[in-house]
Formats: C-alpha cells, sequence, structure tokens
C-alpha cells in the first residue's frame, strides 16, 4: 500500500513536462485560430467592399438643378458576383444620405451608424455586423460620390453577405489547426516519455540490483556510469552500508566478547558452589568467594546493558537539556564514599552548564570516568575534576593521580573488553564513555600529565558541544 501510494518520479516528470506544454498549445491554438479569423475576415471583408465598389459604378445624376437626382441603374450582369458562391448569400441596398431606396432589397436594413476616423481601406466604407431576414449577416456600407456635369450627391451602397462559408472555413482552419497541434502534442509525449525512461533506467537497475541482494550483503555499490546527479545518492548509500557494516561487525565482536567473558564468571561460580558443597573450604569463606563473584558478574552484565542503552538512545530524538554541573556534582557526591575510603586529595571546580542531552548518558559518563580515576589512584593521591565552558563546547577533565597509560593503550582502552595492565575491571567502563561522546557529537581522549619529565597522573577529557 505504501508503495503504491507513493509518488512516482516518472509521473512528476511527465506531468511535469506535459501540463505547462499542454497549456502552451491550448494558447498558441486558440491564438492561431484568432489570427487565422482575423485574416478570413478581412478576405471577406475586402471582397464585400469590392462588391461595393462595382455597385457604385452604375450610380449616375439626371436632371438639371434642383430636379437632379440620383438614378441607379444596376445591369443582371453585375449581380452574378452575388450568386457566385452558392455556400453563401449576398444582398445589396443602394439609397440616397435621407434612406430614399434607389436599387436592391427594400427590406435590407438602412444603415445609421458613422464612417470611422481612420477606416482599414482608402474609402469612405463601414464593416458591422448585422441580420437580414432573421439570419446573421456581414455588412460593407460604402459611401460612394456621385459627380456629372449637372450635379453631386453621395450614395449609400450596402451589401450584406450571409455567414456560412465563414463559419466554414473558420471551423476547418480550427479542426486543421487542432489536428497539428495534437500530432505535435503526442510527438512531445512520446518523446519526453522515451527520454523519461531512458533517464530513469539507472534507478531501476540499480533498484533491482538492490533487491537482489541478500540482507547481509553490505557490499558498496558500483554504478559508473550512473548519471552524475545520481551520483551523490549512491555515495551517500555507499556511507551508510559501510557504516552499517562496521556496526554489524561491531556487534557481533561484542556479542562474541560478551558471551566470552560471561561464561568466565559463570565458571567459576559453579566450582565454587561446587567446591562449597564438597566442603573444601569454610561456609564463609564459600559465601564470601561466591558473592565476589556474582558481584563482579552483576557489574559485567550492568555495563553490557549500559553499552545497549546508549545505542537505544542514540536513536532517539534530541533530548532536553540538562544542567551538566549538577549531575557533575551529584556523582561525585555518589562516589564520594569511595574517594573518602581511599583518602583522596580530590578538589571539584564547576562551571554551570547546559547541555542538550540526555541526563542518563552524562550521568554514566561521568560516573565511569571517576570511577575509574578512584580506582587508579593510589591512596591519598590527588583527584580533580574540572567543568568548564571552552568557547562553544563543555570540557570535563577527570584528573588522577595514577601511573597513566601507554600511547598505544590509550587509543585501544576505549574498545570493548579492553584494560590496561593490572586492571582489574572488564574494559567497558571507558568503551561506554567513548560511545556515549560519540552519541553526542563530541570526543574524548586520554592524556598523561607530566612532571619533571616523569608521569605523575592520568587526564581523562570528554569534549561536548553546548548547542
Amino acid at each position: 500500500m505504501s508503495v503504491a501510494r507513493t509518488r512516482s518520479l516518472r509521473r512528476q516528470l511527465l506531468a511535469g513536462i506535459l501540463l505547462p506544454l499542454l497549456l502552451i498549445v491550448a494558447f498558441n491554438t486558440w491564438s492561431l485560430y484568432r489570427e487565422a479569423l482575423g485574416a478570413l475576415n478581412t478576405a471577406y471583408d475586402r471582397t464585400l467592399l469590392a462588391s461595393a465598389k462595382s455597385l457604385g459604378e452604375w450610380l449616375d445624376i439626371q436632371g438639371e438643378g434642383d430636379a437632379a437626382r440620383l438614378q441607379a441603374n444596376v445591369p443582371s450582369a453585375a449581380l452574378e458576383a452575388f450568386e457566385a458562391d452558392l455556400r453563401s448569400r449576398m444582398a445589396f441596398r443602394i439609397s440616397t444620405r435621407q434612406g430614399l431606396l434607389l436599387s436592391g432589397y427594400d427590406d435590407l436594413p438602412m444603415w445609421h451608424g458613422e464612417i470611422p476616423m481612420q477606416p482599414p481601406y482608402a474609402a469612405l466604407v463601414d464593416f458591422y455586423d448585422g441580420a437580414f431576414r432573421g439570419e446573421p449577416v456581414r455588412m460593407a456600407v460604402l459611401l460612394q460620390p456621385v459627380a456629372s456635369g449637372s450635379g453631386r450627391d453621395v450614395a449609400v451602397v450596402q451589401v450584406a453577405e450571409t455567414l456560412e462559408i465563414r463559419h466554414a472555413l473558420a471551423r476547418q482552419i480550427l479542426w486543421d489547426t487542432l489536428a497539428r497541434q495534437a500530432a505535435l502534442i503526442a510527438l512531445i509525449a512520446a518523446t519526453v516519455i522515451a527520454v523519461v525512461q531512458l533517464a530513469t533506467r539507472p534507478v531501476r537497475r540499480l533498484s533491482h540490483e538492490l533487491q537482489g541482494r541478500p540482507d547481509d550483503d553490505l557490499r558498496p555499490i558500483a554504478a559508473p556510469d550512473a548519471p552524475r546527479e545520481l551520483q551523490p545518492l549512491i555515495a551517500a548509500t555507499n556511507a551508510h552500508m559501510r557504516r552499517h557494516g562496521e556496526m554489524a561487525a561491531q556487534q557481533k565482536r561484542f556479542v562474541r566478547d560478551a558471551s566470552h567473558q560471561l561464561r568466565t564468571p559463570l565458571a567459576v561460580l559453579k566450582a565454587q558452589v561446587q567446591s562449597a558443597r564438597r566442603g573444601d573450604v569454610p561456609p564463609a569463606q564459600a559465601l564470601a568467594e561466591i558473592e565476589d563473584t556474582v558481584d563482579r558478574a552483576t557489574l559485567l552484565a550492568n555495563q553490557m546493558l549500559a553499552l545497549a542503552k546508549v545505542a537505544q538512545l542514540r536513536q532517539q530524538a534530541d533530548a532536553s537539556a540538562s544542567a551538566f554541573d549538577t549531575i557533575v556534582r551529584d556523582v561525585a557526591l555518589e562516589l564520594s564514599p569511595l574517594i573518602a575510603e581511599r583518602a583522596l586529595d580530590f578538589s571539584l571546580q564547576v562551571e554551570p552548564l547546559t547541555l542538550p542531552a540526555h541526563e542518563w548518558m552524562l550521568r554514566e559518563l561521568t560516573r565511569n570516568l571517576l570511577h575509574n580515576a578512584v580506582r587508579h589512584t593510589p591512596p591519598g593521591g590527588p583527584l580533580c575534576i574540572t567543568l568548564a565552558r571552552v568557547g562553544d563546547q563543555a570540557r570535563l577533565t577527570v584528573a588522577d593521580g595514577g601511573p597513566g597509560v601507554e600511547p598505544d593503550l590509550a587509543k585501544r582502552l576505549f574498545q570493548p573488553f579492553r584494560s590496561g595492565a593490572g586492571g582489574s575491571g572488564f574494559g567497558l567502563g571507558l568503551a561506554i564513555c567513548h560511545e556515549i561522546t560519540q552519541a553526542l557529537g563530541g570526543s574524548i581522549q586520554l592524556l598523561n600529565r607530566r612532571q619533571n619529565g616523569r608521569i605523575v597522573g592520568l587526564d581523562a577529557i570528554v569534549t561536548l558541544p553546548l548547542s
């Protein structure tokens, strides 16, 4: 269902190209039709004007003085032009300016308009639409001056033509224009479909390749012939698959190491129980050994669960802001019995800072670092915690008075189940700290602190962004 409702890139391209094209073609068709219709009307109006002029040639003035009158002697041969085309009918009327009929159809409506200031032709002519005997007609009116030796006057020559031939030709022009535009749209649509099919072929090929892979196949996508626009997506996909492969390999390694680490205390616990049953050691000693083994197994399980929780919180949305300085104080107070037990020279310097991070992450980070520092600092040695703002970052420094670490070993201590020489832990504390700092977009490093050329302690420095 989700695939069916997903937008198709092919349809979006077709719609984005063809819809504007259809609008342009529709406007172009309408424009061509209007222009063709205008040219058609101009041609037929010219014919009407020629007919009116031919009728004006048969006008004359007869009589002398006040008895001079306009006369129209139109022979039948001059009327043949009005019957040349059977698809339309023509009618004429010749009259004086006062409306007195001289020749033609008396029921043709008399013209009462005005000649335009700039007529389209070099004549006193006006064109307009009217009606004759219940049918729409196109009419041309010509004011024809008439002069003779006995006088002069102006005649009104009207020629009307029905619109059948004009409408028929207009429809023919419209259908021809639509046919050409439809053929053009079909050609463009076929071209667009072919181009889109060709352009999306690499996408379909990549999709088929990925669908055919096994679930554990995280090899990079090899598509050197893919379009340049797809290269960033392919590169991002390969980077994601590489990170996923690294995480999967790390998880497999962690599960393998965790199973090995858990097997050891369980085997020890079983051996201690069997020894207590046989009475090899006193009951009090046996219970103490069993309790110690259970405590170590519990610590290991808690640390493994902490690593799993970091991975879980890493997938969640941004957490609300947490007061880092308050968390550092609370953790120091929580571990104060251990600090007092070893009589450490403890100091705490914190600056009020708020971070956009989950409170559990900051608390677990501080607890592991401080617990490691307490364990590796000799009795009565120095231990200092500093929290300060450095630019747009928060810097937490846990400085102990221990023996320090070798530079090569410092890098490996952030890996699960890796501990320093003589370490009594499981090698998960610093791994948890590393995962937390990575999840928060920060960094962690271990630096030996030197004085007069010798190592006097180890500084665990954590840098986290404030925003």
